[in-house]
């Protein structure tokens, strides 16, 4: 096994000493020209950045932004997908004592300037042509941003009479030139920084009513990233690869905490699409990402495979077997048979290892998911083929993710133990509560807000049901307000139940009703790819999404899914009725957050009349419905829809 070069104690209980950007010096200081801070893939070729570029191109960020005018205290806003510039942008800003927000690439004209608004930004980093076009349909709402700063020149010819705008290169020119007339302004500011100063804001998905602004400090940050490098299995020069959205937590925990901190090199992959080549390329050490990823992932492998041949589809299930009966042991503490071992060893050469070579996953000495619960079905697939996959918890407010699954502790329905120096309790009526440094500042220009998210006694409240189990690890139920009871009173968890049936490669979204009700019914979302290639190889003629839904022979296949998850549910959480639903639940229609989270309450509001139709003796139901397109226009759908019983 490979050695990890970790830091040592001293350094490690220093962190919190410093801001993000004072940190950034001190890692140029240690590692200079010698070590790679940053690595980029455009055009098939990795582009570096040692640690000493990373600062130079912070400093000239932070400099272009002075000469423009911008002070200590005021914000700025930054809408850009995974890429250098978020960082050198990012650390520039905070080295002036200015709060970064960072929006979604994928937000809407009115979700932007309702962000930028917020905060009053009065200047905006966008990524290209397509986040300018969005500002400048909204221009008139934002009177208070002075300039515009894109970073991809591509499209953006005929905007340069605009003086509204600037490209990312002048920022960096007139950066340069503010420090050759100014030489010790940087140094100045960038140590006027202390620890405890908010570093940056990140909008909260929203799933209950307005986002608020959570403000996290340089200390928030620093204090979460000591809590993982000591306990990680990660080490300076690992490689972690950014593929989440610079506006979710996850890749500002790690971005700019615990790569900064750690000494790590952060990767940014050239496009989703390139992916997995990419992590072949690069070997990440670690991997944090959402559920979806791999639930997306899982879908996709078991697909491919029952597309195989018969001996390939016999040896992968036998290693299934093999590899899930060792992990059920493994899980359940209990020994594992040498003759068992000696199978499992065998299956790991045969199928596992060149399977995860092939999804890009075989270099991960810990993969993490987090973001949204996830079917224990899926932790199971992964390990069983020898990927380190863990269930993590944690959320904006708390700093990032704070409970993890230890290596040597893992069990597949719970979200592990507490990391260091972080505290968790249940409250009476089960809400988790968890007191920690990493705990946030407050929600911004919200001291309400803020009161309520703590407990008299300074606990967090998380506003997710759990319990703790006799060996310590936390069961997460779901959200607090979201726990149902149907009319005879039995309680049920939605998050439950929607998990097991995302497993389904052939289901996408669910979303589960039954507050106050007689059974339990559902919304489900075919996937689209999935359900598609399926129908195909059937010879089954289908145009568009909603054509695909309402087939029969489509009927009957999700039909199939959900009796084998009823199968492992208790009575009443059984699911009796269900509609495929028409379209794609989507966050440009706000049923979904950014984050891909279902907005619950406003899908309810939405399909009130399909949800009615689902309690009564109806079996179909015609709807008229509305899309709402990127470039803003509304598109019209009807069609009828069945209420399927489950049989």
């Amino acid at each position: 096994m490979e050695k990890i070069e970790r830091l040592d104690e001293h350094t490690l209980s220093s962190l919190t000493q410093f801001t993000l950007p004072q940190m950034l010096e001190k890692q140029a200081q240690v590692f200079s020209s010698r070590r790679i801070a940053v690595r980029e893939k455009n055009f098939g070729i990795w582009q570096a950045y040692t640690w000493d570029d990373y600062l130079r191109y912070t400093k000239k960020v932070a400099l272009g932004l002075a000469a423009l005018g911008l002070k200590r205290g005021e914000n700025i806003g930054i809408i850009t997908n995974n890429h250098p510039e978020w960082l050198f942008t990012e650390l520039g800003a905070q080295a002036l004592g200015v709060v970064t927000l960072n929006l979604f690439t994928s937000a809407v004209a009115k979700e932007l300037a309702f962000g930028l608004g917020r905060v009053q930004a009065l200047f905006v980093i966008a990524e290209d042509q397509e986040q300018v076009d969005k500002l400048l349909e909204v221009k008139d709402e934002l009177s208070f941003v002075k300039k515009i700063i894109y970073i991809d020149p591509t499209g953006m010819r005929t905007y340069t009479d605009d003086p509204w705008l600037m490209s990312f290169q002048e920022l960096l020119e007139l950066g340069g030139d503010f420090d050759g007339k100014n030489p010790n302004y940087f140094d100045d500011e960038l140590h006027k920084g202390k620890p405890e100063e908010t570093a940056l804001m990140i909008m909260t998905s929203g799933t209950t009513g307005l986002p608020k602004l959570t403000m996290i400090s340089h200390e928030n940050f620093l204090e979460m990233a000591r809590k993982w490098l000591e306990t990680a299995p990660i080490g300076i020069g690992d490689n972690w690869i950014s593929i989440t959205p610079p506006a979710w937590i996850v890749d500002q925990m790690w971005g700019m905490g615990i790569t900064l901190s750690g000494g790590m090199v952060m990767n940014f992959p050239e496009t989703l699409e390139t992916m997995v080549e990419d992590f072949r390329e690069i070997g990440p050490t670690v991997i944090v990402t959402a559920s979806r990823f791999w639930e997306d992932l899982a879908s996709k492998i078991r697909v491919k495979i029952s597309d195989s041949g018969f001996i390939k589809r016999f040896l992968y299930h036998t290693c299934v077997k093999i590899g899930g009966a060792v992990v059920d042991r493994e899980s359940q503490r209990l020994p594992v048979p040498l003759h068992l071992r000696f199978l499992y060893w065998i299956a790991t050469h045969v199928m596992y290892r060149p399977l995860l070579d092939r999804v890009g996953c075989l270099q991960f000495r810990g993969a993490y998911t987090g973001g949204h619960p996830i079917s224990p079905d899926v932790i199971r697939f992964f390990r069983a083929g020898g990927l380190n996959l863990k269930q993590c918890y944690g959320l904006t407010e708390a700093g990032g993710i704070f409970q993890v699954q230890p290596d040597d502790e893992v069990k597949l329905e719970t979200v592990g133990v507490p990391l260091p120096r972080t505290e968790v309790r249940i409250a009476e009526d089960q809400e988790v509560l968890v007191k920690s440094k990493s705990n946030f500042v407050g929600y911004y220009q919200d001291e309400e807000a803020t009161k309520k998210a703590f407990s008299d006694d300074g606990w967090l409240r998380t506003g997710d049901a759990g319990y703790i189990d006799e060996d310590g690890h936390l069961l997460i139920i779901g959200r607090k307000e979201e726990i149902m009871r149907t009319r005879d009173g039995e309680a049920f968890s939605p998050d439950f139940i929607e998990t097991r049936l995302k497993f389904s490669p052939y289901i996408n979204e669910a979303v589960i009703f039954g507050e106050g009700q007689p059974f339990i019914t559902a919304f489900i979302n075919i996937d689209f790819g999935n359900v598609g290639n399926w129908a195909e190889e059937r010879k089954i003629p289908y145009t568009t999404y909603t054509d695909l839904s309402q087939q029969p022979a489509v009927e009957e296949l999700i039909m199939g899914e959900i009796r084998e998850v009823n199968k492992q549910l208790p009575g009443p959480m059984q699911l009796v009725h269900f509609i495929l639903l028409y379209k794609m639940l989507d966050a440009d229609d706000e049923e979904l957050t950014r984050t891909g989270k279902v907005r619950r309450k406003f899908v309810f509001q939405q399909y009130k009349d399909l949800i009615d139709a689902m309690y009564s003796d109806k079996r179909e139901l015609a709807v008229t419905g509305q899309v709402k397109y990127r470039d803003g226009h509304v598109g019209t759908i009807e069609t009828t829809v069945r209420i399927l019983a489950v049989e």
